[in-house]
Order: C-alpha cells, then sequence, then structure tokens
C-alpha cells in the first residue's frame, strides 16, 4: 500500500502512555470537530463503515493507493487475524490500555464489538483537518454514528455486500471465526443493512473496481462542494 498513512509508532502504548497522550485533549474531549481557519482547503473527514467481512479494508487499500491522507488507526482489543500488520492496521492494545485511554478522553469514539472494543483517537484527527489533509476512518457502524453526532462535516459512507449469503460466504473464508462468532456477526450485519438509508452515500462492494471508483468519486464531489469554499480562496479569485 502507497498511501501516506498515519505515522504513529508501530509499539502498542503503555497505560501510563494512554493517560498522557489523552490529556493534552481531555479539554476538548467533548467538544465537537469544528472547522478551523489555516489552509485553503479544509481536509475531508470520510468515515467508511459496514458489516464485518464486507471488504473495508481491501477497498480502503485500493482506494487510497498513492494518496497523501491520513488514515486514522483505531485502536482495538481483539488479537490481530493472520496478516494483519501491528501498527499499520491496528494499534493492538490490552483491555486495561484501552479503558485508560477512554477515561481519559483519548477518543473521538468508542465502541463495543462482538466482545471486542474499537475506539479512535481523538487529537491527530484534528491537526490533520487542519493542516487540508483528507482523513479517513474505517471504523464500525456504531462508531460511526457518534463520529457523526461529534462532527457535521463527516462525510458517512456505509460499504453494502451484494447479500448476506455472499457476506456469509466471506466471513467463511476467512477461516478466523467460530460458527457461533460469524452467526453473531451476520446478525449484526442484517440490523446494519437496514439502517443503511440513514448515511450519505451507499457504496456496493459487488465488483472491487467499480466499488473504488465510486469511493473516488464521493471523494472529488466532496471537495467540489460550494459550501467547503473558504473565504481565503474567493478573496484570491476576486483580487485584482
Amino acid at each position: 500500500m502507497s498511501a501516506t498513512l498515519n505515522p504513529e509508532p508501530l509499539q502498542s502504548p503503555s497505560v501510563s502512555e494512554c493517560s498522557a497522550a489523552a490529556s493534552d485533549h481531555a479539554a476538548s474531549a467533548t467538544a465537537p470537530i469544528s472547522p478551523a481557519t489555516g489552509p485553503a482547503r479544509r481536509g475531508l473527514l470520510i468515515v467508511m463503515t459496514g458489516a464485518s467481512g464486507v471488504g473495508k479494508g481491501t477497498l480502503r487499500e485500493r482506494w487510497l493507493r498513492d494518496q497523501n491522507v491520513f488514515y486514522s488507526m483505531s485502536w482495538t482489543t481483539r488479537e490481530a487475524r493472520p496478516g494483519e500488520r501491528p501498527g499499520l492496521d491496528y494499534h493492538f492494545v490490552s483491555a486495561d490500555q484501552f479503558e485508560a485511554h477512554a477515561q481519559a478522553g483519548g477518543f473521538l469514539e468508542h465502541a463495543e464489538f462482538v466482545g471486542n472494543r474499537y475506539g479512535t483517537p481523538r487529537g491527530p484527527i484534528d491537526e490533520a483537518l487542519s493542516r487540508g489533509q483528507d482523513v479517513i476512518l474505517e471504523i464500525e457502524v456504531l462508531g460511526a454514528m457518534q463520529v457523526a453526532d461529534q462532527s457535521s462535516e463527516a462525510v458517512l459512507v456505509f460499504i453494502m455486500p451484494p447479500s448476506l449469503t455472499e457476506l456469509r460466504r466471506r466471513l467463511e473464508g476467512r477461516a478466523t471465526e467460530t460458527p457461533e462468532r460469524i452467526e453473531r456477526r451476520l446478525e449484526r450485519a442484517r440490523e446494519e443493512i437496514l439502517e443503511a438509508r440513514h448515511f450519505r452515500y451507499v457504496v456496493v462492494n459487488d465488483d472491487l473496481d467499480r466499488a473504488v471508483d465510486d469511493l473516488r468519486a464521493i471523494q472529488r464531489a466532496e471537495r467540489l462542494k460550494a459550501e467547503r469554499l473558504s473565504d481565503a480562496v474567493l478573496q484570491g479569485i476576486v483580487a485584482e
């Protein structure tokens, strides 16, 4: 993958490091992300979500190839799956480390999913947006809704499977889940799919190339919205 990613360290942080890092942002922990003055174009906050097994990670890698974006890496208490890279795909942390960071207000959102906790670190996101860099979140559906509640600028994209039958095939093909856990994921997927109309965009991942093209089209369309024109850009156009 050649996109420019979140340059965070590969090591999992300690509990004390979790608390220290989060305390820097504690004062704004409950405040929504708001546009800031600075570059001519504030970055996009694109939140990609969808059912487990729908192919979000593969789509993200293809979509962001050769882009200078800030991929906000989630923290999780689950174990790494085969092929996942600590510090590149997720920060894999203990339950104590996660709870310390959450208590210190260090997450923009966090949620529990099928017995594991997931969270998005708050501080680096607004910094990247303010310097004009697009930020990509790949998170669970409940987390995406939390981000939407805190940030009016969040662009929510729901990745839809072509069918539950195909989703089951993909989950079983992972060979990393027990039958019981797969059934729990499928039941959760049914509930999430029925809520898809609450998102700004829906991309059906039945053909990888077409789905990637759809994501690129969404990114281009959001950049061209008139409401994203800054005063600096407009003044520059009319200046003699």
